[in-house]
């Protein structure tokens, strides 16, 4: 096994509108499928309000416990717009317009056009890096290990093009996937022994059901993940051979 040190990240996904359920976030999905081919291990999600005092704790809880924090939402040019804010109390760093950033938004919009507003999407801590945004050119910025980024989806995506030099590789997760025939409760018990016996993957058991009266077929998707394919592959034929000794009928799937 490739000894390259783990790294870990962590998104904090901020604003009302996705408490309340008026929007639906898709970002984090694009984040972990963004950070997997790196080797980096998406371990936690947090969603909070535009409410700057909760903002900043969960940034600096967060940026401590992994080596990366990325945040989407609230770096816009409305009153609810607070993240930089946010993001310069955990720091404890002021709050500014940054030079490189005035001077790229200055150029997109008409003369009197770019006004008092639209100069807040320019405001960042002291001394961050600007994230370049090619679709809207309003940018998002680093400060150490958090990369803090737009809300909107296809900003959010073109950010990420921005940063990915910046971050360190891991080694990627290795995933093997096994549908099975049988309803999870029937290979539960045996299925933890062999959790049991490789400490150092992951299995997972998803249950999947046909629609009554579809005569299709139900049974448990069984996938086995981690850094060592060598021992990911011996407890994916165990998970196989499990499902077979119960009668069950075990395929390898993509």
């Amino acid at each position: 096994m490739c000894d390259v040190p783990r790294v870990t990240a962590a998104v904090l996904i901020i604003g009302d509108e996705i408490l309340s359920g008026r929007t639906q976030d898709s970002n984090l999905a694009v984040i972990a499928r963004f950070l997997a081919p790196m080797g980096i291990e998406l371990m936690e999600a947090r969603v909070v309000p535009d409410i700057e005092s909760e903002i900043a704790a969960a940034v600096n809880l967060l940026r401590r416990k992994y080596d990366y924090l990325f945040t989407t939402g609230g770096i816009g040019p409305t009153h609810d717009d607070i993240t930089a804010d946010a993001v310069g109390a955990a720091f404890g760093i002021p709050v500014e317009h940054d030079h490189t950033a005035m001077a790229i938004l200055a150029e997109r919009y008409r003369p009197g056009e770019f006004n008092e507003r639209r100069q807040r999407m320019a405001r960042m801590p002291r001394g961050a890096t600007l994230i370049r945004n090619r679709i809207s050119t309003a940018p998002g910025f680093q400060i150490e290990n958090v990369f803090v980024m737009a809300g909107v989806p296809k900003i959010m995506e073109v950010m990420l093009d921005d940063i990915s030099p910046r971050l360190k590789r891991g080694v990627p997760l290795v995933s093997r996937n096994i549908r099975c025939s049988l309803p999870e409760g029937q290979i539960a018990e045996q299925l933890q022994a062999i959790q049991s016996a490789h400490p150092g993957l992951r299995i997972g058991s998803y249950p999947f059901f046909a629609p009554p009266g579809s005569g299709g077929a139900s049974g448990t998707t069984l996938v086995v993940r981690g850094r060592d394919e060598a021992e990911v592959s011996t407890a994916a034929d165990e998970v196989a051979e499990l499902v077979k000794s119960l009668g069950g009928i075990a395929t390898a799937v993509e």
